[in-house]
């Protein structure tokens, strides 16, 4: 008789409690606007996580020692990019737009990892994953400029977007990068990048400082700074790796497209806000495209 797998360590509910996490890092970024300046919010998410972080990875951290000393500056990259500044550039983005926008217009990660490996790596693309990615960037398109796709040059485009598209190619060219990283116990790289995105994030802070825009937390802001230190940080990372190890990258990696569905959802039931038309035509626009690339990939 087959043996029930323990609903702990089911990968299919660990990978979905991942997606919702990343949704809600966006409902999350969006109840900070007002409450706790948004460098200041990457920055104590990253020193609480690191605190939690350090205490579990020690002793990894002292059996990886020798391999963290001698790639530490790459590592330090990766985590001033794609912990820190991309962390910071959505949480600013989310001061202006929607977080049902920056939801839609994150789910387009896969296809810029795409594009850049394409670009660095020359890696061989099809037709179809072409195809893929340019349905993809029209569902952007269309999520950005409120529908009036073709009304492009007669409107100011949202700030928040033109923020939120940077972030993603931030952690596109992180995502690339980690093709590259150290063989190290999983806890100790978290540990590193984190720690790497706190110092990252001291002089943008000292920045806010300098502009009057620092914002220290209330009560909502360190809500926000502890879920992000606890869920996204540390929860979503550790569910992301027991899923995959369980069922493999192509598998699970559809489950990437949770992330904009329960962003938006979690944007109409928390926030309140509304989804309208334009958001269902991006968000079929930009999930569609990634199926459409992944099928043939498949093949």
């Amino acid at each position: 008789m087959q043996t029930k797998m323990p609903v702990a360590t089911n990968p299919y509910l660990l990978l979905s409690i991942t997606a919702i996490i990343w949704g809600g890092n966006a409902i999350a970024g969006k109840m900070a606007a007002g409450h706790i300046s948004p460098f200041l919010l990457t920055s104590l998410r990253w020193f609480f996580a690191c605190i939690i972080l350090f205490a579990f990875s020690i002793n990894h951290l002292k059996r990886d020692y020798e391999t963290i000393s001698k790639n530490w500056k790459f590592m330090f990259l990766l985590g001033a990019f794609g912990f820190a500044i991309f962390n910071c550039l959505m949480y600013l983005a989310l001061n202006y737009t929607t977080a049902i926008n920056v939801a839609i217009e994150q789910a387009s990660m896969p296809l810029i990892v795409f594009a850049l490996n394409y670009i660095i790596f020359k890696t061989r693309v099809t037709g179809y994953q072409v195809l893929g990615f340019i349905i993809t960037l029209i569902g952007v398109a269309v999520t950005v400029t409120r529908g009036n796709l073709f009304g492009l040059g007669d409107q100011s485009l949202n700030i928040g977007d033109l923020i939120m598209l940077c972030a993603i190619m931030v952690y596109g060219v992180y995502s690339v990068a980690l093709k590259n990283k150290p063989q190290i116990h999983t806890m100790s790289f978290l540990s590193v990048l984190g720690f790497a995105a706190f110092l990252t994030t001291i002089p943008l802070v000292l920045l806010e400082a300098a502009n009057d825009s620092f914002l220290w937390p209330d009560e909502i802001g360190w809500g926000v700074v502890f879920y992000a230190a606890i869920f996204p940080s540390i929860i979503s990372q550790l569910f992301w790796i027991m899923g995959l190890e369980q069922i493999g990258s192509n598998r699970g990696g559809i489950f990437i497209n949770l992330v904009p569905i329960s962003g938006a959802i979690l944007a109409v039931l928390i926030l309140g806000e509304t989804f309208q038309s334009y958001h269902a035509v991006g968000l079929a626009l930009v999930l569609g495209g990634i199926a459409f690339a992944q099928k043939q990939s498949a093949q």
